[in-house]
C-alpha cells in the first residue's frame, strides 16, 4: 500500500491532464489520485464506476502503455505514473465495499444481448439512469470475453462474480443459456414490451485461412481454446499461427497449464505484430518462441508446412512476397488459429431490416443506431475487435441514443 501511495504523490496533478485526454472513457485522473490521497476512497471509488462500469476490469487489461501511462507528462524525464494500479486498488475496493439499489418507479424496458463489455456497461448505465434492464446471453454466465477469451491470469474471474452482484443489486435482470435469433428473435422481444433492444454480441466465428488441413483433428481455433482450455489435449509441441493478443493468451496459457513448447508464426516482422507489446514480452518471457516472415501453407497431422515471406523494397514502398521454393515442416502435435474472430449472423439472418456490413458486422450510426427501429448496436459486434475500454466509449454514447429514443415514445 505504501508503494501506490508513494506512486500516486508522484503525480504532478497538470492542470491540463495528457493522461485523462490519452483515456478513451477520460478517466479523471489526477481527481482520483487527489481523492485517494486525501483518504477519500469511497467517492473515487464511485467517480470510477459512474464513469466507467469496468473500471476494475480495465485497471487490469487495458493497454495502458498506450492510453493513461502512454500520455503521462513524466514520460519525457522519467516514469510515467502507474494510475491503474492506483485505479484497481480503489476499484476493488469500491465494488467489495459499496451497496447498490435499484431506482424505484423504473419506466421504459430496455433488453440488452451479450453479457459481455458493451452489455455490461450499457446494463449499468441505463440503470443509474431509471430504466428496467434484461441482459440475456447465450452463456451461462455474464463476461463475455472477459470471462471466455481472456485467462484467469490476466483477469480473475471472480471480480465479474463481483460485478454480477452489483448487477442484481440495482435490479438488473440476467437471463443466461438463451440464444437470441432462433427460438426467441427481436420481434418476439418487441411484442413482449422491450421499448428497446441492444445487440452487444461480440465476436465469436474464428477466422479461417483457408488452407488444407482445417478441418484435422489436432487442429484448433484460439477463440474456442481459450473458452475450455482444459478440454483439449494438445501433445508436447504447439504451433500457434497468428500475433494479436488472442494468440499471446493461448500461448501463455498453454505454457501454464501444461508442458508443451510453443512455437508463434507470423507472416511478418516483430514491428508488426498487432498484440501490445507488453504481451509479447511477456509471452517470450513465459517460454514462447517467435517466428518471424513465415506464412503457412498447410496444416499436417503431425504440423505445418511454411514458407519464407520476403521483404522488399522498391522507391521507398515495401513489399512482401511468399517464396514456394523455401517451404518445409515445423513439427508439432497440435496447431492453434489466432487470425481473429468475426460475427455470428442468428440475429441478422432472423430479422428483418436488420442491415449488415459486407464483414457481417451490424451497420450503425456513429451513435449505435441501426437500420431497424427501436435496436441498437454496439461493442465489437460493430467496431470489430477493440479493447474493452473502447467499448465502454462507445456504450456511453449509445445509452444517451437510447435514452432520447425511449423519451421520443412519448411525444
Amino acid at each position: 500500500m505504501t508503494d501506490l501511495i508513494d506512486e500516486a504523490k508522484r503525480c504532478l496533478q497538470c492542470k491540463n491532464p495528457q493522461c485523462m485526454k490519452g483515456c478513451p472513457v477520460s478517466t479523471p485522473i489526477p481527481e482520483i489520485i487527489k481523492l485517494f490521497l486525501e483518504n477519500d476512497i469511497d467517492l473515487a471509488g464511485k467517480k470510477l464506476f459512474r464513469n466507467n462500469p469496468l473500471s476494475v476490469v480495465c485497471s487490469l487489461i487495458c493497454p495502458h502503455e498506450k492510453n493513461c501511462m502512454g500520455h503521462c507528462i513524466l514520460n519525457k524525464k522519467s516514469a510515467p505514473v502507474k494510475f491503474h494500479e492506483i485505479e484497481h486498488y480503489i476499484s476493488s475496493f469500491f465494488l467489495d465495499k459499496s451497496k447498490f439499489y435499484t431506482l424505484e418507479n423504473r419506466k421504459y424496458n430496455v433488453g440488452i444481448i451479450g453479457a459481455g463489455p458493451a452489455g455490461i456497461s450499457l446494463a449499468i448505465i441505463l440503470s443509474y439512469k431509471g430504466f428496467k434492464v434484461s441482459l440475456i446471453d447465450s452463456k451461462e454466465k455474464i463476461g463475455g470475453v472477459l470471462r471466455y477469451g481472456i485467462p484467469s491470469f490476466r483477469l480473475p474471474k471472480t471480480i465479474l462474480d463481483k460485478i454480477l452482484n452489483a448487477m442484481t443489486q440495482l435490479g438488473i435482470k440476467f437471463r443466461p443459456n438463451t440464444l437470441i435469433g432462433t427460438s426467441i428473435t427481436l420481434d418476439d422481444m418487441f411484442n413482449d414490451g422491450y421499448d428497446a433492444i441492444f445487440i452487444g454480441t461480440g465476436v465469436w466465428k474464428p477466422n479461417r485461412i483457408h488452407i488444407p488441413g482445417e478441418s484435422l483433428g489436432n487442429a484448433h481455433f484460439a477463440i474456442d481454446y481459450l473458452k475450455s482450455p482444459d478440454s483439449y489435449i494438445l501433445g508436447n509441441r504447439v504451433v500457434i499461427i497468428g500475433a494479436g493478443n488472442v494468440a499471446m493468451d493461448v500461448a501463455r496459457t498453454i505454457l501454464r497449464n501444461t508442458h508443451a513448447a510453443v512455437d508463434i508464426i507470423f507472416n511478418r516482422g516483430e514491428n508488426d505484430v498487432t498484440c501490445d507489446r507488453i504481451e509479447l514480452k511477456m509471452s517470450l518471457i513465459d517460454g514462447a518462441k517467435m517466428h518471424y516472415y513465415l506464412n503457412t501453407v498447410q496444416i499436417l497431422e503431425d504440423g505445418i508446412i511454411v514458407e519464407e515471406v520476403i521483404m522488399e523494397e522498391n522507391d521507398g514502398e515495401i513489399t512482401y512476397r511468399n517464396d514456394p521454393d523455401s517451404r518445409f515442416k515445423i513439427d508439432a502435435d497440435s496447431v492453434i488459429i489466432a487470425i481473429g474472430q468475426g460475427p455470428l449472423s442468428n440475429i441478422v439472418k432472423s430479422t428483418k431490416d436488420l442491415e449488415a456490413t459486407n464483414r457481417g458486422l451490424i451497420a450503425t450510426t456513429n451513435h449505435g443506431v441501426t437500420s431497424k427501429k427501436g435496436v441498437f448496436a454496439g461493442g465489437d459486434v460493430v467496431t470489430g475487435a477493440k479493447t474493452v475500454v473502447e467499448a465502454v466509449a462507445y456504450t456511453k454514447i449509445v445509452a444517451d441514443e437510447i435514452e432520447k429514443y425511449c423519451h421520443s415514445l412519448d411525444k
